[in-house]
């Protein structure tokens, strides 16, 4: 049996410059919400090209979707849909499936559908989504392993989440789009990707009020249509590649940003020497001569994102002193941590922090646990000595377009290889 490997021979400059694609965690909210056009196609312009938007699709066909992709623009004509149960292997393999939940209650007041997967990142209930779909009239039941949501009707309501949960307010942002009268979402997260949803939601006919600040206001409508939507730049690729260029780069660019999506990483690169040159739409990176060591606490937007917190643990290896990280999002996101000792990194995990000492890395064989550990791995790679071998490379695949491509395009000694099991 054999599987793919990428491996990456480190210690070579990145310059030159990278494009950004769209954003994956808009992608797998905006692939679903494209079942509410009954009729019309909902066009998505710029998407990542990514495995978890195939498995989005091959989702959507099931539901008898008719989908169309072509490069990064995908047509989709929900018009005939039919809402079938969904607990298969797809849902698994993808917890952004739980939005399939609230598109399948708002077209069709109903959905079965399996429990979502995704990256292994210890505990991340889903109870939020659940508070807020029996808020607005659903019946909830969980039978063998699969979710059962049924409503007569969806009622508005006004519905206060516990916790600031990203999926909870996109998912419920989608199902109250067609639930009788008013909704209002208190203590929502504010990400730029809910705001991109939002924007698509309202395009299509939806009547969504502040997203993007902490209360979301939402007035039921009958029937939505199909649109055109450009999605936004996906600003943790754009974070990944950032710090990329801070670790090894040399007057390396990185194109289609939107830097105020970036200011807390930018804040935290120059805190700690490197040179950024933030401009528009791109921003110029190079590798600092000096270190400050620093401290990194994530944060729900727009403080530190949690997803750059694994990318950002190699870099802070060229501090003359220990930098610190804590982690208050998934404190169980620290298994890049191990992966990182095998390659001579000397990290020291408390329980939801980690201290990271000046270590000189070197190459060995590592597996990514998750996607942005994955992306720590490859950064790691370009920053040792020797050549670094990264396995389970399908976990970068879901959230990187043609990384290996685009370092490889920019100086970077990397490559995939097929190997025996």
């Amino acid at each position: 049996m054999t599987k793919e490997v990428i491996k990456v021979r480190g210690g070579k400059k990145l310059t030159g410059e990278v494009s950004i694609s769209g954003a994956k965690n808009s992608a797998v909210a905006l692939i679903p919400s494209s079942i509410l056009a009954s009729s019309g196609k909902v066009v998505l312009e710029g998407l990542p090209e990514i495995s978890d938007v195939k498995t989005l699709m091959s989702l959507l066909n099931d539901l008898n979707i008719e989908t169309k992709l072509n490069g990064t623009t995908l047509e989709v004509d929900s018009s005939n849909a039919e809402n079938v149960p969904l607990p298969n292997q797809k849902v698994q393999s993808l917890r952004a499936s739980y939005y399939m939940m609230g598109a399948l209650l708002a077209r069709f007041k109903r959905c079965v559908i399996g429990l979502p997967g995704g990256c292994p990142l210890g505990p991340r209930p889903i109870d939020q989504h659940i508070k807020g779909f029996e808020a607005l009239g659903v019946k909830v039941t969980n039978e063998h392993g699969a979710m059962y949501l049924e409503a007569e009707n969806l009622k508005g309501a006004t519905i206060f989440f516990d916790v600031v949960s990203v999926g909870a307010t996109i998912n419920i942002m989608i199902a109250a789009c067609m639930a009788e009268g008013r909704t209002i979402l208190e203590n929502v997260a504010k990400e730029p990707e809910i705001v991109d949803v939002a924007t698509l939601l309202n395009n299509m006919g939806a009547d969504i009020r502040g997203a993007g600040t902490d209360t979301i206001k939402i007035r039921g409508v009958k029937e939505l249509t199909g649109t055109r939507h450009n999605i936004i730049p996906d600003r943790i690729e754009a974070g990944t590649y950032m710090i990329a260029g801070a670790a090894m780069g040399e007057e390396f660019t990185v194109r289609n940003i939107i830097p105020t999506h970036l200011e807390s990483l930018t804040a935290k690169l120059t805190e700690f020497g490197v040179d950024v040159d933030i401009h528009d739409d791109y921003a110029v990176i190079s590798r600092p001569k000096s270190v400050t060591p620093i401290n990194v606490k994530t944060q729900v937007y727009p403080g530190f994102a949690t997803d750059l917190q694994q990318p950002i643990t190699p870099l802070l290896f060229l501090g003359d002193q220990p930098s610190k990280i804590t982690e208050t999002i998934y404190p169980a996101r620290f298994r890049h941590i191990d992966e990182l000792t095998r390659m001579n990194g000397k990290i020291e995990n408390n329980s939801g922090s980690a201290i990271i000492y000046p270590s000189t890395l070197r190459g060995a064989d590592v597996a990514a646990s998750d996607l942005r550990a994955g992306a720590s791995l490859l950064i790691a790679g370009l920053m040792a000595e020797g050549v670094t071998t990264v396995h389970n490379v399908n976990h970068i695949d879901r959230g990187y377009t043609d990384i290996v491509e685009k370092l490889k395009a920019v100086g970077a000694d990397i490559w995939r290889e097929t190997i025996e099991d």
